[in-house]
C-alpha cells in the first residue's frame, strides 16, 4: 500500500509540475490524470507489464507509472524531447507508448483504442490459445458514447475474449455531465444485457475497491470466461486541460465535494489511521518525490528538441520498400488465362498458405460462418467470391466472418497488426468505408510515424470500387481514391488487369505498411484483362507504372477501368487520324505514384491528358496536373487537361449512369482536342 501511495502521490506531483511548466512556457501541453490515481494505480499493480497488453487513454499517467514508464520519460513527452520514448516529440503529453511494456500508442481520439485492443486480445488467442494474456483498454466515461465502444463490447462478448474494460467515469466529458451524456447516467447499467460479459461498478477513489475489482476482472478474463466491463467512480479536481477552464461550468458545490473524494487526501490518511505509515515517514515520501520530479524535469528541459529534417522519418517502413528493385519479378506462367477475382483469390490463398500469420476476415468473406453447413452448403466466400474457398481450406480461425461495423473492422485489423499479424481485412462497397475513416486516417496510417516507428501497422484493406456496372446507384457505385490518397503513410494501389492485381496484391501482402487495395468490381469478371496465373511469388513494386500502349504526340495518365476505355478511345482517334500516335499509361499505384515514368512521356509527346472514373473537381488527376504543369512547363505544347465524372453522385439508371460516369467517347473528344491545340 505504501507503493500505491507512492506512485498515487508522484503522478499528482507530475501533474503539477507539469502545469507549472505550462505556465512558464517551458511545455506546450497539459492534461491531467488527477482524481483518477488510485484505480489505475490498482490495474498497474494487477496487471503484468510486458505480458498483458495496454491501450490507455490520456488521462493514464498513474497506471502508466505503475507499469514502469518513469517520471523522466513522461516529463521528455511534456517538453517535445527528439528522446521521448513515447512518440520523439511528435505527440502531445499523456499520449503513452512503451513496447517493453507492451503499452501501445495511443492517439487524441476518443474511442478508437476499444476496437484496436480487441484485435489485440484476438492476437493473444490466435498466437496461444491457452495464453493467459489480458488486455485492458481504459476510457473516460464520456468516450463511451462513440460507436465503437458498443461495437467493440458486442465483438468482445461474441468471441469471449480476455478483454478488460476500465471506464473512469469523471462525471464530465470536458463540459458536459454525464446525466446528459449517458442515458440513466450509468454506462455500466446500460451494457447488463451482454451475455458473458463482467461488469462491476466501484468506488475508483477507493484504492482497496478497485484492487479487489480488477483482481476480479482481470482473472475472470484469464480464465477465459468472457470480457470484463470496470466502472471506476473517479473525480476530476482539475480542469479537462489547461485549455479549459471548469469554474466556467462546474459549481463551487460541485467542486468541493470532488475535494471531499480526492484519493490523494483520502488515501493518506486511511494509512496514517491504520497505521501502516506515519507521518514522518509520509513527509519522506513526499520530500523524496518533489526531489526526483525536479530534476527530472530540469533533465528533460535541457534535451534536445526533433531535428526538422527527422519530419519524414518513419512515415513508412525502413525494413521493407515496397517500391524497391526487389518486387519487380517476372511472371512464371501456368494454367488457362483466369479473371482478376479469381487471380485475387488465389493469391490470397498462396499467402496464406506461404504466411501462418495472414488472416482474412469482413462481412460475409467466410464460406460459412457455421462450419457444419458446408457439408450441405456451397458457401459464399465473398459477395463477389473473391475469398471462397479459404474458410473452407484454413477454417474460421484465419477467415471468418464479422459484424457490420466498419470502424470496429478495421481498429481489429489495426490491433492485430500492432502484434505482428498480417490481417487483410475486406470493406465489403468502397461506398461503406465512411465509418472505418477515423481508423484508416487517424490511426492506421499513423501509428509508425506517432510511436516514432516503434509500432507497425501492415494491415491490407481490400475494397471492390466503382461503377459500370448499371443498377449500383449512389451507395454501390462511388470512388473517392483521392481522399485516400490524401493521407501519409498509407500506400493505395488500384490495378486494372487481373496479372497487375495478383502481383500488387502479393506486393501488399509482404509489405510492412498499411496499403488500400482497390479492386474495381467492373473489371473482376472482364475477358480482356485475363492472365494466366504467373506463380506463387510474382510481385509487383508500387509506384511502377505500365505503358498499355506506347505512343509519340499525347500522353494519357489513368488508372482502373478508365485504361480500357482509354485504350479504346485511342484506337478510335488514331483510325481517324493516322497521325495521332498516343501513349496510354496505367499508374496501377497511386500512393505512390510513378512519376518518373509521368515525366518521361510527357516530355515526349509535349501533351497531357489525365483521366479518372471519380468525379471532375477536387480528383487526383488535379495532383498530376497541376505537376506537369509545375515542373514540366517547358515541355508543353498544349494546357493540361483533365477528364472525370460529373461533380455528382452515380445514378441508378444506366442512361444517368451513362451520362454522368466518364466514356470512351468522351475521353476520345478530349484527345482529339488536345492533339488539335
Amino acid at each position: 500500500m505504501i507503493r500505491a501511495f507512492r506512485l498515487m502521490h508522484l503522478a499528482r506531483r507530475l501533474d503539477d509540475r507539469e502545469i507549472a511548466l505550462k505556465r512558464q512556457n517551458r511545455i506546450f501541453f497539459q492534461i491531467s490524470g488527477a482524481g483518477h490515481e488510485a484505480v489505475q494505480v490498482a490495474a498497474g499493480m494487477v496487471l503484468r507489464p510486458g505480458r498483458d497488453w495496454f491501450y490507455p487513454y490520456y488521462r493514464d499517467r498513474a497506471l502508466c507509472l505503475a507499469l514502469g514508464v518513469t517520471p523522466y520519460e513522461m516529463l521528455q513527452q511534456a517538453a517535445g524531447a527528439a528522446a521521448d520514448p513515447a512518440s520523439g516529440g511528435r505527440q502531445m503529453p499523456s499520449h503513452w507508448s512503451d513496447t517493453r511494456r507492451h503499452i501501445v500508442s495511443g492517439s487524441s481520439a476518443t474511442g478508437t483504442q476499444f476496437s484496436q485492443a480487441a484485435g489485440c486480445a484476438e492476437a493473444s488467442l490466435y498466437r496461444d490459445p491457452g495464453t493467459d494474456e489480458v488486455t485492458l483498454v481504459a476510457s473516460g466515461e464520456g468516450a463511451t458514447s462513440e460507436g465503437e465502444f458498443w461495437e467493440t463490447l458486442n465483438a468482445a462478448c461474441l468471441q469471449r475474449l480476455p478483454l478488460v474494460f476500465l471506464v473512469e467515469d469523471n462525471g464530465w466529458a470536458i463540459s458536459v455531465p454525464v446525466d446528459y451524456q449517458t442515458a440513466g447516467g450509468s454506462v455500466s447499467q446500460l451494457a447488463a444485457g451482454f451475455p458473458g460479459l463482467h461488469r462491476q461498478e466501484f468506488d475508483g477513489t477507493d484504492f482497496l475497491a478497485s484492487y479487489r475489482a480488477l483482481k476480479t476482472a482481470v482473472e475472470y478474463c484469464r480464465r477465459r470466461q468472457g470480457p470484463a466491463l470496470l466502472h471506476a467512480h473517479v473525480i476530476r479536481p482539475y480542469s479537462h486541460s489547461l485549455s479549459d477552464d471548469e469554474r466556467l461550468y462546474k459549481t463551487a458545490a460541485e467542486r468541493a465535494a470532488e475535494a471531499e473524494r480526492d484519493p490523494l487526501a483520502t488515501f493518506p490518511r486511511f494509512l496514517l489511521d491504520g497505521q501502516v505509515l506515519d507521518r514522518e515517514t509520509l513527509q519522506r515520501i513526499t520530500h523524496e518525490i518533489d526531489v526526483e520530479i525536479h530534476d527530472a524535469a530540469e533533465r528533460a528541459l535541457r534535451d534536445e528538441p526533433p531535428a526538422p529534417d527527422s519530419a519524414l522519418r518513419h512515415l513508412y517502413s525502413e525494413t521493407v520498400d515496397p517500391t524497391a528493385e526487389q518486387f519487380a519479378s517476372q511472371p512464371q506462367f501456368q494454367g488457362e488465362p483466369k479473371t482478376m477475382v479469381d487471380l485475387i483469390n488465389a493469391t490470397l490463398g498462396e499467402e496464406m498458405r506461404r504466411d501462418p500469420n495472414v488472416l482474412v476476415f469482413g462481412e460475409d468473406v467466410a464460406d460459412s460462418s457455421c462450419e457444419r453447413n458446408l457439408s450441405e452448403v456451397k458457401g459464399k466466400g465473398g459477395v463477389f467470391k473473391a475469398t471462397g474457398g479459404l474458410q473452407t481450406e484454413f477454417g474460421s480461425r484465419r477467415c471468418f466472418n464479422t459484424p457490420i461495423a466498419e470502424g470496429t473492422l478495421v481498429g481489429r485489423a489495426i490491433g492485430m497488426a500492432t502484434r505482428g499479424l498480417k490481417p487483410v481485412a475486406e470493406i465489403q462497397f468502397f461506398d461503406y468505408i465512411w465509418p472505418a475513416m477515423m481508423q484508416i486516417r487517424g490511426e492506421m496510417a499513423t501509428l509508425r510515424w506517432r510511436s516514432n516507428g516503434a509500432y507497425r501497422c501492415p494491415v491490407v484493406i481490400r475494397v471492390p470500387i466503382g461503377g459500370y456496372l448499371n443498377g449500383g446507384a449512389i451507395y454501390h457505385s462511388q470512388c473517392g481514391e483521392s481522399i485516400f490518397t490524401h493521407i501519409p503513410g498509407l500506400r493505395v494501389v488500384m490495378p486494372a488487369t487481373a496479372l497487375d492485381a495478383c502481383g500488387l496484391l502479393r506486393t501488399a501482402l509482404r509489405a510492412d505498411d498499411p496499403v488500400l487495395f482497390l479492386e474495381h468490381k467492373k473489371l473482376y469478371r472482364e475477358a480482356y484483362n485475363r492472365s494466366p496465373d504467373p506463380g506463387p511469388d510474382f510481385t509487383i513494386p508500387f509506384g511502377r507504372a505500365r505503358v498499355v500502349k506506347p505512343g509519340q504526340r499525347l500522353t494519357v495518365i489513368t488508372y482502373g477501368a478508365l485504361v480500357q476505355k482509354a485504350l479504346l478511345a485511342a484506337a478510335a482517334v488514331e483510325k481517324r487520324s493516322p497521325q495521332a500516335s498516343i501513349e496510354v499509361i496505367d499508374l496501377r499505384s497511386l500512393a505512390p505514384y510513378d512519376w518518373e515514368a509521368i515525366r518521361a512521356s510527357v516530355e515526349k509527346t509535349s501533351r497531357a491528358l489525365v483521366a479518372h472514373e471519380d468525379s471532375l473537381a477536387w480528383g487526383f488527376g488535379a495532383e498530376i496536373a497541376a505537376r506537369i504543369a509545375d515542373e514540366l512547363f517547358a515541355s508543353l505544347d498544349a494546357p493540361v487537361r483533365r477528364i472525370g465524372a460529373l461533380d455528382t453522385w452515380v445514378g441508378y439508371h444506366p442512361q444517368l449512369e451513362t451520362a454522368i460516369l466518364p466514356q470512351t467517347e468522351t475521353l476520345a473528344a478530349a484527345m482529339e482536342r488536345l492533339l488539335g491545340y
